[in-house]
Formats: C-alpha cells, sequence, structure tokens
C-alpha cells in the first residue's frame, strides 16, 4: 500500500513539474535515463546477468530513430518504434551468442558486441561518425499533435514512461518474474525443477534490449541529436552505476539512481558555483569540470556504505520495523 502511494505522490509530482519550476528538457532527459536503468535492472536485478555493453542498444535505437525521422520522413510514433524494434532485434541477436556463457565471461561477450557496434557506428554514413546525427525534427504526434512545445513532448514521453514502468513492473511480479528470481538466486535449482533457464534469460536479455532502446528513441526526440557517446561503453558503465547507487533488485531504486547521476552531470556546476558564493572558496567553481571524480566518490561511498544501493538500505532498515 505505501508503495502504491510512493509512485502516486511520484507521477503527481512529475506531473505538476512544468508548472512548479521544472525545466520540462531536463526531466526529460532523467525520464529517459530513468526508464535506460530501469530496463537495465530487469536484467541484473532480477536475472542476475551483468551486461557491459547495454549502450548499444541506447545508441541504435537511438541512430535508426533519428535517420528515420530525418531522412526518411517518419513520423516519430513510427521513428520510435522503429528504433525499438532495431534494439529488440539487436538484443535478440546479441542475447543467443552471450546467454551460451555466465558470470564475467557473459559481461565480457556483451562488451565485446558492444565495442564491435560502436565501431560500426562510427564507420557507418548514416550516423555521421564523430560528427553524429543533428537537428533531428520532433515532427508531428500521428500527424496532429505537434511534438516542437517542450510541455507537449514532456507528457508524451510522461505517458510513455509511465506506460514501461508499469510493464516492468507487471513482469516482475508475475510467474515469469518469479522464475527470473529463481534463476539468479540458484540457477541449477531452477533446471532441476525443470525450467528452461536459456529462454528464460534470453527472453528477458530482449525485454531488456528494447525497454533500453525505446528510453535510447525518446532520447533523441528531446534532445535532437544522437552522438557516439551513447555507444560507448562508459554509457555502460553510467547506467551499471545508476542502478547500483539506486539499488540493485529494486523497482525505484534505478529512477532514484538514474535522477540523482543526471542532476549531478547537469547541475554538478551551477552547485559548486553557489558553494563557492556561499563559502567564498573559489575551488568549488570547478566542481563542474570535476563531474566524474565526484560521481566516482558517490560511487565508492554507496559501495561502503549502502551496499544494497539508497532505496536498497531504506527497504532494508524500514522492513524489521514494520515487521
Amino acid at each position: 500500500m505505501q508503495r502504491k502511494v510512493l509512485y502516486a505522490l511520484l507521477l503527481i509530482g512529475l506531473v505538476a513539474a512544468p508548472f512548479a519550476g521544472g525545466y520540462p528538457l531536463f526531466v526529460m532527459k532523467v525520464l529517459c535515463f530513468a526508464l535506460f536503468a530501469a530496463a537495465f535492472n530487469l536484467l541484473i536485478g532480477y536475472t542476475g546477468l551483468l551486461s557491459f555493453g547495454h549502450a548499444m542498444f541506447l545508441a541504435s535505437a537511438g541512430y535508426t530513430t533519428g535517420y528515420a525521422i530525418q531522412s526518411l520522413g517518419f513520423t516519430p510514433e513510427l521513428g520510435v518504434l522503429g528504433g525499438t524494434a532495431v534494439a529488440t532485434l539487436l538484443g535478440m541477436i546479441v542475447g543467443l551468442f552471450a546467454i551460451r556463457r555466465q558470470g564475467i565471461y557473459f559481461s565480457m561477450v556483451t562488451l565485446a558486441l558492444a565495442q564491435m557496434v560502436y565501431f560500426v557506428f562510427l564507420q557507418a554514413p548514416f550516423t555521421h561518425g564523430e560528427d553524429g546525427l543533428q537537428g533531428v525534427p520532433r515532427g508531428k504526434l500521428f500527424g496532429l499533435l505537434s511534438l516542437d512545445s517542450d510541455i507537449a513532448l514532456y507528457y508524451v514521453v510522461l505517458v510513455v514512461m509511465v506506460l514501461a514502468f508499469m510493464l516492468i513492473v507487471r513482469i516482475v511480479h508475475s510467474p515469469f518474474g518469479q522464475v527470473l528470481v529463481a534463476i539468479k538466486e540458484n540457477e541449477p535449482r531452477a533446471i532441476s525443477l525443470g525450467y528452461d533457464t536459456d529462454r528464460f534469460k534470453l527472453l528477458a536479455f530482449v525485454l531488456s534490449a528494447g525497454l533500453a532502446g525505446l528510453a535510447g528513441s525518446l532520447k533523441v526526440l528531446v534532445l535532437g541529436f544522437e552522438t557516439l557517446g551513447d555507444a560507448y561503453w562508459t554509457m555502460s558503465g553510467l547506467v551499471i552505476l545508476m542502478t547500483l547507487v539506486g539499488g540493485m533488485g529494486t523497482l525505484f531504486g534505478p529512477l532514484l539512481g538514474a535522477a540523482l547521476i543526471v542532476a549531478l552531470e547537469d547541475r554538478l556546476g551551477d552547485i559548486g558555483t553557489a558553494l563557492a558564493s556561499v563559502t567564498g572558496v573559489d575551488w568549488f567553481r570547478s566542481l563542474g569540470e570535476s563531474a566524474t571524480i565526484v560521481t566516482g566518490l558517490i560511487f565508492i561511498a554507496c559501495v561502503l556504505a549502502f551496499r544494497r544501493g539508497i532505496v536498497g538500505e531504506i527497504v532494508a532498515r524500514v522492513r524489521p520495523l514494520r515487521a
């Protein structure tokens, strides 16, 4: 019951955000990365599969959507569907290779394939190499609603995000989700009970890839460009950081982790300037250039003090009190 109330309050806050001083473009970026982290958490938090190459799904969907809208004249909804479909298909191909291995070998296979995809994007003519896709138009949704307005696009992204999150919640609480948890906890026992674990892991991988692709497609509509940074291995590391900081294996944790990391990267310079003004220490003004260092320190602090992540630690401490 408390969880439903929390989600309801969060939804009300997001609906009212543009009218309460929230910057729509920034909040939309947070929503896209929150969906990306939630998709990744479905794989690592509930199936126990650590992918070091999830950036390839974000980027492949982003490039597909951007190219389809900009060069092929697709409408936004068709571009997003096309990008999501490409990421899902890529997830199927990668998954067929990756699930043959376990543990660190699985992670290394995903990293190697992701780097191959990165070099394809680097050399492919439709991606424009290091320049990336620039000036992707938002167009009109279903040919009727213009998305040039940040407010209109914000609510479209919010609706898609809510539906995707509801899908993740349904997956986690379904019999299929319980089998995934069983595979994470004890795969040999799941096999002994008659489950085809490779099939379940492949399906979880494909679902995670598709949802990550949906996040990448929405991100292109929001920002209007796609670059190689989304395909590089550091983006895969960033989504791992978001999930671990927020709380792996929790539904709300990746959302909080994504919001925290994106806010730090975008607003750290403003925070540093404010601290410099208050304290008189000029060193704080350089915080904006040290976002990676600050993020790394936060990760170290979470590993040492909050090993379950922020939400995971809160749940672990509240549960005995409720009992």
